[in-house]
């Protein structure tokens, strides 16, 4: 099963044409996309009825990737608003129950930054990041080029397996050592992660720039490389019974856009967007 989504449901104004829509966003969400990526807990660990209600919204076969909290990523580089790094994993498991019980959580998705490259040091981080989220899925995303290089891509994967990760298949941009290339891997039988960023290098690289998130994914994939992808998806279901394929592109608006192309590419519906709503001709008549 190939199951296509986005990275968050707030940012496509084109999935939500009419008043209504626009209201209800996450309900008319779920019935055009079966998967969603949920960024906002990257940037807070969200209270557990905020994730109770995303999941009252949705259907019962609908899946959530949330994303790690920051701090338990590195990414605030060891400053947390917790009394303790295991506090911080407590509240982040915590908040996940409402999607378990409800059998709607893909998983956890732990990406970890560019500077956290393949060292002693950081496997036994991401070791203690799996042991604290014992029982619950977790996929794992490195955007350090060290951890597949030739000579560590097999041995990064035989890890995943041992531990447990699931992994994250990646497409950006290969601009340096702050990123990684496409792995055609599975490490994991029942699930596996593709996130689409884009390969807009330039934007890739423009993180100390002040609009550096409106040009980071800008990028839209051409019917070529959906077709490309698409192929790599079906081998990659040979892998995992279940393969979640992530637009993070959002930048410029491509991304609900790309999905869908790609829905169609593998021969899935593609439920029609909201209409907007028509002018009521009574009015109209007034003038």
């Amino acid at each position: 099963m190939i199951q296509i989504g986005l990275a968050g449901w707030g940012d496509h104004d084109k999935l939500y044409a009419s008043p209504g829509a626009a209201k209800n966003k996450l309900a008319v969400y779920s019935s055009l996309f079966p998967a969603v990526e949920v960024d906002s807990t990257f940037y807070a660990v969200q209270p557990e009825r905020t994730l109770s209600k995303w999941t009252s919204e949705t259907p019962a076969h609908f899946q959530f990737v949330v994303k790690a909290y920051q701090g338990m990523t590195g990414h605030t580089r060891g400053r947390i608003p917790f009394a303790s790094e295991g506090a911080m994993f407590k509240a982040f498991r915590d908040s996940l129950q409402p999607m378990m019980e409800a059998n709607k959580l893909a998983a956890a998705l732990f990406q970890y930054p560019p500077w956290f490259d393949c060292t002693r040091d950081h496997v036994r981080v991401i070791r203690e990041a799996i042991a604290r989220m014992a029982g619950i899925p977790c996929m794992l995303e490195f955007r350090h080029r060290s951890w597949f290089e030739p000579d560590m891509q097999e041995r990064t994967l035989a890890y995943m397996r041992r531990d447990n990760w699931i992994h994250s298949v990646c497409d950006e941009p290969q601009v340096g050592a702050g990123c990684v290339p496409i792995v055609e891997a599975a490490t994991d039988e029942k699930l596996t992660l593709v996130r689409f960023h884009g390969r807009h290098a330039e934007g890739w690289l423009s993180g100390s720039a002040p609009n550096w998130r409106d040009v980071r994914y800008l990028y839209r994939y051409s019917e070529a490389e959906l077709a490309e992808w698409a192929e790599r998806l079906l081998r990659l279901e040979r892998l995992s019974e279940r393969v979640i394929v992530i637009f993070n592109n959002n930048s410029g608006g491509d991304a609900a856009d790309n999905a869908r192309q790609l829905m169609a590419m593998l021969g899935q519906p593609v439920p029609p967007l909201p209409k907007p709503e028509e002018p009521d001709a009574e009015q109209l008549s007034l003038f």
